[in-house]
């Protein structure tokens, strides 16, 4: 599989990159954002590690850009910790978020993880079939999703969490049972982290995110859909 590796410090994309073909992966470099786009698009590339922090076009523009034609996974890397960062990265439809500086061992599970979830998608229950809940339809074998037959764009993490939800109807998952699905571990996990995942997919399936529809909220407690 490749994986595109972008930062303006080439010793930091040059031992990533070492690390990666250790493991069996193809890396592909890129600089700036700009050049990361243009890789993207020269390159069938399977997962994007990005930092934020970069000149000519920074990292969140350019994940913004990839997400309105890509759905590859996205790990971001920033010299930033706060929850603050995170989730903004995360809103702008990051997979994962790793700070620097990191743990090479560390960063190369979350590089497994996020590839295992990108290509075995649908995998939680029976894969066959379509599932309608009013105007909202999933399709497990495709992946895709649609409202009153429009289709909805998600990323690999936002559409695990509303498969999970929907094959569940009517059960509520706290932020913990969800991280534990998805990530499939078993660790402790902010709210705020799963709730910027559901406030986005509300955003995407909802015509009014402010009084859904499908994805609810349990107050206290944690989400469903219905």
């Amino acid at each position: 599989m490749n994986v595109l590796i972008v930062d303006d410090d080439r010793e930091i994309v040059d031992s990533i990159s070492i690390f990666l073909s250790g493991e069996g992966y193809k890396a592909i470099k890129a600089y700036d954002g700009i050049e990361a786009l243009d890789a993207l698009s020269e390159n069938e590339v399977h997962l994007m590690i990005l930092d934020i922090m970069m000149p000519k076009l920074d990292g969140i523009k350019t994940l913004m850009k990839l997400r309105e034609s890509r759905n590859i996974p996205v790990i971001l890397l920033s010299a930033k910790s706060e929850d603050t960062d995170k989730i903004f990265g995360l809103t702008a439809g990051a997979d994962d978020y790793v700070t620097k500086p990191f743990n090479p061992s560390e960063l190369m599970a979350r590089v497994k993880s996020q590839l295992r979830r990108y290509t075995t998608l649908g995998s939680i229950g029976k894969q066959n079939g379509e599932i309608v809940i009013d105007g909202l339809s999933m399709n497990t074998e495709s992946k895709t999703v649609k409202v009153d037959g429009e289709p909805v764009r998600l990323t690999p993490v936002e559409y695990k969490i509303l498969e999970l939800l929907v094959r569940n109807r009517g059960r509520v998952f706290s932020a913990e049972d969800i991280y534990s699905n998805v990530w499939n571990e078993q660790s402790a996990v902010s709210d705020n982290t799963i709730a910027v995942h559901v406030r986005h997919i509300r955003e995407k399936i909802e015509i009014n995110p402010k009084e859904p529809k499908y994805l609810k909220v349990v107050w206290g407690i944690g989400y469903k859909i219905d």
